[in-house]
């Protein structure tokens, strides 16, 4: 029952039931990443009137949050590649790191030196800042 009544009321706890449905009647699954992510596209490949490309979404594992979406299948869902990493062996890059999430809010959010929130002591003000005066 629970599960439903996410489904029923909020979006980013995953899929709604007009997403669950619409993947039931037309989705094609392309494949899963590492996080539990499903991709999707339009079945048989149709395209879109409107936009003139297929159609491609992702159901999240749990929480909606879009940099949860690895790189070689971001390409994907965006059209910058035709194949998905599911049918080809994808090795991200030496450049690419693995998934972080948004840390901003939380304790171990970044804070710069000098942050009226970071821990330790300010440095003091040097005394150059000179405001500016209109007509000065």
């Amino acid at each position: 029952m629970k599960n439903f009544l996410l489904q029923f009321f909020t979006w980013w706890s995953g899929q709604t039931l007009g997403t669950r449905f619409h993947t039931w009647r037309h989705g094609e699954l392309v494949g899963e990443d590492e996080f539990g992510n499903r991709y999707y596209r339009t079945r048989g490949g149709k395209k879109c009137p409107a936009l003139g490309i297929e159609r491609r979404w992702v159901i999240y594992n749990g929480e909606a949050e879009a940099s949860m979406t690895p790189p070689g299948w971001n390409g994907w869902l965006h059209h910058t590649v035709d194949v998905p990493p599911s049918q080809e062996n994808y090795q991200p890059r030496e450049w690419q790191k693995p998934h972080r999430p948004n840390l901003t809010g939380t304790p171990a959010a970044y804070r710069p030196r000098g942050s009226t929130l970071s821990t330790g002591q300010r440095p003091p003000a040097t005394g150059d800042y000179e405001p500016w005066t209109p007509g000065a």
